[in-house]
């Protein structure tokens, strides 16, 4: 995406996306989650943001102490409650998990508390978070902390470890606003932004590798909702992203600030990856198998659909102009 072809990036007023047509008040029983959440929930944790990121470095899926793997730790382990992310937009609970003398923190985002939306089924948001990770996992990129499926004190619900992101001097930074027409050195454009007083500014994200990955990662899953909050430095250089409830869908919902790559060739690393995606897709290959339990046959369709589009094409994805591109609010 050139800068003669940048897209504003949307105001509160334009066109409503299909997460602010959300009608108010939430599903049945949140307001009940939400009470509970905050009496059990300190200061501290009640001012989390709306992040989630991971408590501890905990290598992803690999067996710790005891043989423990951290899926374990999250599927079996007990969770308590201990406050709510006050930010989210569904029900987020801030939890500690404890199994077989391991512990951590997560975040359990409860069915009971999903939020009504138009374009997407009911009840459905944990299990294509749940999905999200399962096709990280397939890149071999390990985007997405370490997600599972589980009943919790409210319900079923998506359990997601709890990852401490990396301290703003140790950590580049990932989006900025420039006042130049094109982006400096290492970094990619996204769009104009409003900032003011009639005045707009350049919004640029960095041509970072994690982040190309996680462009792709994002096309393949039809991610509608990638936002700058979502894009979680954590230590030793790992970048994690999170909030993948809106994917999947077998329309064309791909909203993303990570446009900087638009049209451009695919790397021969992303093209050995979507090859590998395909392969596990195919027949009742083991990614297809676990699919099935979390999508409809027709949303894993549209996945190996996406994936051979990208294969025949070898670029990645411009934006549809079917609506905007750009979720709002951007970060």
């Amino acid at each position: 995406m050139t800068s003669s072809e940048n897209t504003r990036v949307p105001s509160q007023v334009d066109g409503a996306s299909s997460r602010d047509a959300a009608p108010p008040g939430g599903a049945a029983g949140t307001s009940d989650i939400a009470e509970t959440a905050e009496t059990a929930g300190t200061a501290e944790v009640a001012e989390v943001s709306g992040t989630v990121v991971a408590a501890e470095a905990a290598g992803g899926a690999d067996a710790g102490a005891g043989g423990v793997t951290v899926l374990d730790l999250l599927a079996e382990g007990e969770l308590t409650v201990l406050g709510r992310i006050e930010e989210a937009s569904n029900a987020a609970l801030y939890c500690s998990v404890t199994y077989r003398g391991r512990q951590a923190h997560c975040v359990y985002k409860p069915v009971a508390g999903e939020r009504p939306l138009w374009d997407f089924p009911d009840g459905t948001l944990a299990r294509r978070e749940v999905a999200a990770y399962e096709v990280s996992e397939a890149t071999g990129w390990s985007l997405v902390p370490p997600t599972v499926l589980r009943q919790g004190p409210y319900g079923e619900g998506m359990c997601q470890l709890w990852i401490e992101p990396g301290t703003d001097d140790a950590t580049d930074p990932l989006l900025a606003l420039v006042e130049d027409e094109e982006p400096g050195e290492g970094w990619k454009a996204i769009g104009l932004a409003e900032v003011g007083e009639g005045r707009t500014a350049l919004l640029v994200h960095a041509d970072d590798e994690r982040l190309r990955r996680l462009a792709v990662l994002d096309a393949v899953i039809n991610n509608g909702d990638r936002k700058g909050g979502h894009l979680l430095p954590a230590p030793e250089g790992r970048l994690y992203a999170i909030d993948h409830g809106v994917t999947f869908n077998v329309d064309d919902k791909l909203r993303t600030l990570l446009w900087g790559w638009a049209g451009e060739p695919l790397t021969e690393e992303t093209l050995q990856v979507l090859a590998r995606l395909e392969e596990r897709l195919a027949g009742a290959g083991a990614l297809a198998t676990r699919l099935a339990e979390l999508l409809t046959a027709a949303e894993t369709e549209a996945v190996r659909s996406r994936i051979r589009e990208l294969r025949r094409t070898g670029r990645h994805p411009e934006p549809s102009g079917q609506w905007p591109p750009i979720p709002w609010p951007p970060v």
